[in-house]
């Protein structure tokens, strides 16, 4: 998938940091393709940096396992395999409650405005049939309860476990969009609203118990849903 055509507002000083920043989102929200290849001229001419920054951001990504090389052959974006969603997605199943009862005290209405705010956008994106808005709704559904949590070694555990998670959600949902996760965050929310602790961890138990299901089940699920709005 070719790069934007708008050059990125950024300056030409641009720090470190920001070319990091900039390529992982690229590669998470699916700008940069699985597997598509990366050259470091390429993406230094397009962020209006020297080649420096982005071999030192591609070095990070490849530790995070977003980036894969081949000596002296290829540099490209990792590939998504099923196998690394079976290993990543039980561990987020167990992490998110915990990370939902360490902020739940903290969190107001403003926060769960927010929620409900992304999941709006999620049924927007899922009726436009736009996969990346939809992923991406979703995934600032769920930030809410991980931002409140306020742990700073679990948000490290879980921040390139996310950036994966949301790279396989844009796949997923390409292969068919789930309307069955907007009743499962209406879900978390009347809980949350009603300070029902258990009950959300519960609702986000189930979430990701459909999350843990293959695409081809995600499909089926969006086509029976397509069938009962035709029908009715």
């Amino acid at each position: 998938m070719p790069l934007p055509e708008t050059p990125p507002d950024l300056e030409r000083t641009l720090m470190r940091e920001d070319v990091y920043n900039r390529v992982r989102d690229w590669i998470v929200q699916g700008v940069l393709e699985p597997e598509e290849k990366l050259r470091d001229a390429d993406l230094a001419l397009k962020l209006n940096v020297s080649r420096t920054p982005v071999r030192e951001a591609l070095r990070r990504l490849e530790d995070e396992g977003l980036v894969e090389t081949r000596a002296q052959s290829w540099t490209r974006v990792a590939p998504l395999e099923e196998a690394l969603a079976g290993r990543i997605y039980p561990i987020l199943q167990a992490l998110e409650p915990l990370a939902l009862s360490f902020g739940f005290a903290r969190m107001n209405a403003g926060d769960l405005e927010r929620m409900r705010n992304a999941n709006t956008a999620l049924e927007k994106a899922i009726v436009a049939d736009d996969a990346r808005a939809a992923a991406v709704a979703d995934a600032q559904f769920h930030a809410v309860y991980l931002e409140r949590a306020e742990n700073p070694e679990l948000s490290g555990i879980l921040r390139s476990l996310k950036a994966q998670h949301t790279r396989f959600e844009l796949y997923f949902w390409q292969k068919g969009a789930r309307d069955q996760s907007l009743f499962e965050h209406a879900g978390i929310l009347d809980a949350l609203e009603q300070g029902d602790l258990e009950q959300a961890k519960q609702m986000l138990a189930l979430n990701w118990q459909f999350d843990l299901k293959r695409p081809e089940q995600r499909a089926e699920s969006r086509e029976q849903t397509s069938e009962k709005k035709r029908a009715s």
